[in-house]
């Protein structure tokens, strides 16, 4: 293989791997597969930096059905906010501790262990925190959506 073929077989898998496929295009992936895709980063995520967010399908910055995987480590706490559109969420790995409110509230928290389903209703404040292991959660939703923090300090985006 020449080092032109090899070099555009490498930019091309790169613009797949950067490019999530359609939601109605066919998709298949084993959790390991799933532990290996790189982080995108982009719109729904926390912005917090033991947060990360690898897009899976569609585009969640745009009209339409995507679906992402926040991938949390050990310690992360994330404040109250809440997301434009209905979203529903799976904990694939670890155990996710998860409550609804405006304010960050330990009280409130609900112990969610691998294979729990939750909601996230549109434009509902809620507000997350793992213990001493990392945690996956697959995200779905129609797009767009944001983050938006119901305390603005709170918010990692702004600069504070």
């Amino acid at each position: 293989m020449s080092r032109w073929t090899m070099t555009l077989l490498v930019a091309f898998a790169a613009t797949a791997q950067a490019t999530p496929p359609a939601v109605s295009d066919p998709y298949a992936k084993t959790p390991a597969e799933l532990s290996a895709l790189a982080t995108t980063g982009g719109a729904g995520g926390s912005g917090n930096a033991k947060v990360q967010v690898v897009r899976l399908l569609g585009d969640p910055s745009r009209s339409g059905p995507y679906s992402q995987l926040l991938r949390a480590a050990p310690h992360a706490a994330i404040p109250a906010h809440h997301h434009a559109g209905d979203r529903v969420a799976t904990v694939l790995s670890g155990t996710w501790h998860f409550g609804y409110g405006s304010k960050f509230d330990a009280r409130k928290l609900k112990t969610l262990p691998a294979g729990s389903v939750y909601t996230e209703p549109a434009n509902a404040a809620h507000f997350a925190q793992t213990g001493d292991e990392p945690v996956t959660v697959l995200i779905t939703g129609m797009g767009p959506t944001d983050t938006v923090y119901e305390n603005p300090a709170d918010d990692p985006h702004a600069g504070h």
